[in-house]
């Protein structure tokens, strides 16, 4: 009977694989960064859209005042987004809510560029009114895609008067 040694069997050793590892690495490393540097950016567009909506509550808040102006609501919303958001230059609308008083519209379909400019100092009481807060995502960006270039970012809040 024979008998193998079992120290025998290891001695086989693997086909050399020299440059596999760089190779590997050179493929896997960039996918790595690039869905790493798509997370750091996607979650910097999601605090500035959350800074926005704070911005534009905020500002509404201030304007159901019977006092407020729309001078002093975009001040404020101003104010707001240049401390959060430095280097940015927000546009603020303050619109008539008018057209939210309708039962079962749809918020999707309102052009908001189209609806009437209200002066809150002379709104009626119990009025809605818009507060929009857009910024250009190019103001915002980290890194800046160039097929992002065109795209608003946006926050909003719908009050009314009191």
């Amino acid at each position: 009977m024979l008998l193998l040694n079992p120290l025998a069997r290891r001695s086989h050793v693997p086909p050399e694989r020299k440059g596999a590892t760089i190779a590997e690495t050179a493929i896997v490393l960039p996918v790595f960064f690039l869905i790493l540097f798509a997370f750091i950016e996607f979650g910097h567009v999601f605090m500035v859209i959350h800074t926005l909506n704070a911005a534009a509550q905020r500002a509404a808040r201030s304007g159901i005042s019977e006092t407020a102006t729309t001078a002093s609501v975009t001040a404020l919303a101003n104010q707001v987004v240049g401390t959060a958001i430095r280097g940015s230059t927000a546009t603020i609308f303050v619109k008539d809510g008018a057209a939210f008083d309708v039962t079962g519209v749809n918020a999707s379909t309102i052009n908001y560029a189209t609806l009437p400019n209200l002066e809150l100092s002379t709104a009626a009481r119990r009025q809605l009114f818009i507060v929009r807060v857009s910024v250009p995502y190019s103001d915002v960006a980290i890194l800046g895609p160039k097929w992002l270039a065109g795209l608003i970012i946006y926050g909003q809040c719908v009050m009314r008067r009191e």
